[in-house]
């Protein structure tokens, strides 16, 4: 492995260079209608379902700007997914910037949390990254001809012991789901970690100084340890399971943002769309009339109160909770998901958060057009089974709420969406 010291001179040049190229200007603001739009060239505008967050939140008065720019940038990077970069191990890194991906969603979210007059700062995250980068290049490579064991050694101690970085359960503290908080505090999840792994590797191999096959070892959430390089040469076939792709990982990012983020973070299934299903249920009865205390069904009285709970704090305007998840991000992380192009069942799970919050006609078109491109690999799973007939049963629901005289479209004026910075 031909890996030398930088001089400081050649460092600075190429740093300068690196930047003029790295760093460009953020697209100007377009709406989130348009953002659908380029991250789905592919199919018609026909074929797009109505994503209500953006549009929502600017009906109740909420300024959106900044919301809307960083859905524009995140839908910039993903259009640049193809089916063969999108495949491509992280350690590679073509196609989307993977850490401009990863800050947008962060600053979207901060967006619509915090309502700050100020956008989050994305490209001083970048510029921090490069930092990052260019610390280890300029003074932990190792000598030329060293073996990849060296390689990997050094730049393990130089984010996991002179850096600090360490992997924080997300559960203990939801920002370490950010890239940009991960940067700030040295302590995130294994996801961001390996985010920050791959950019460093990314950048010695921009600059020559890698001439072996690199290689990632993401650990999932129930391991304890944290990302590790290894020889791809001299990796083994279960090694394969734990490398992490481009596409993979946006989706891992926006899947762990919605699952830490569903409103009804308790109840018997693992299934976030049952939760919120059986949630409905536990507020309003198997029907529209009945009163769920008269069910029949083994429901624990935490999971009846979490559920009333949850729709008490909707009809009060407030939409994040602590250990009781955010609405708006968690629609936020679904709208993403369905701009990638993920399964269909991210249809559908974002058709029952939508059918919490009162868009019951955008509800059953989800629920629709989920059901016209359903594709069950396995139809025999009793999961799939009672997640079909929630599906029945919601859209059993949503049709006779709207068929009731007097239903109104939710409105600016009686919708949850408000200006509530209530944290509980």
């Amino acid at each position: 492995m031909s890996c030398r010291a930088w001089s400081s001179s050649s460092l600075l040049e190429f740093k300068s260079h690196f930047n003029s190229f790295s760093c460009k200007t953020r697209r100007p603001f377009q709406c989130a209608p348009r953002a659908s739009k380029i991250a789905t060239e592919k199919k018609s505008s026909s074929d797009l379902p109505h994503l209500i967050l953006h549009d929502a939140l600017e009906a109740a008065g909420i300024d959106t700007c900044h919301a809307r720019d960083a859905r524009e940038g995140f839908c910039s990077q993903i259009s640049r997914i193809t089916e063969l970069n999108g495949e491509s191990s992280i350690a590679i890194s073509r196609g989307a910037d993977l850490a401009k991906v990863a800050l947008q969603i962060a600053a979207e979210d901060d967006s619509l949390v915090s309502h700050s007059s100020v956008p989050l700062p994305v490209s001083s995250f970048i510029s921090r990254l490069d930092d990052l980068s260019f610390g280890f290049c300029s003074n932990y490579l190792p000598p030329s001809g060293s073996s990849p064991e060296i390689f990997f050694g050094n730049l393990e101690r130089y984010l996991y012991v002179d850096k600090g970085f360490r992997r924080i359960d997300s559960e203990l503290d939801a920002r370490s789901l950010y890239l940009h908080s991960t940067l700030t505090c040295r302590s995130g999840s294994p996801t961001m970690l390996s985010l920050i792994y791959s950019e460093v590797l990314k950048m010695v191999r921009v600059t020559g100084f890698l001439d072996f096959d690199a290689e990632i070892y993401c650990p999932d959430s129930l391991e304890k340890s944290l990302p590790r390089g290894y020889d791809k040469k001299k990796s083994k076939i279960s090694d394969e399971t734990h490398i992490m792709t481009a596409r993979s990982l946006i989706v891992k990012i926006l899947k762990i943002l919605k699952d830490a983020f569903w409103p009804f973070q308790y109840g018997q299934s693992s299934s976030l769309f049952l939760r919120a299903v059986h949630a409905a249920n536990r507020v309003y009865g198997s029907s529209v009339s009945q009163d769920p205390t008269t069910t029949n069904e083994n429901v624990s009285p935490m999971e009846i109160a979490s559920a009333k709970a949850a729709q008490h704090r909707l009809q009060r305007g407030v939409w994040t909770s602590v250990r009781f998840g955010d609405m708006r991000r968690a629609l936020a992380a679904c709208e993403r998901l369905i701009l990638l192009h993920g399964d269909n069942e991210e249809v559908r799970d974002y058709a029952a958060l939508l059918y919490h919050c009162g868009y019951y006609e955008d509800c059953l078109k989800h629920l629709t057009l989920f059901e016209a491109s359903q594709e069950r690999e396995d139809k025999t799973n009793p999961i799939n089974k009672l997640e079909d007939d929630a599906v029945n049963i919601l859209k059993a629901r949503v049709n006779l709420i709207m068929a009731e005289e007097g239903w109104n479209k939710p409105s600016a004026s009686t919708s949850y969406w408000s200006s509530n910075y209530e944290p509980w």
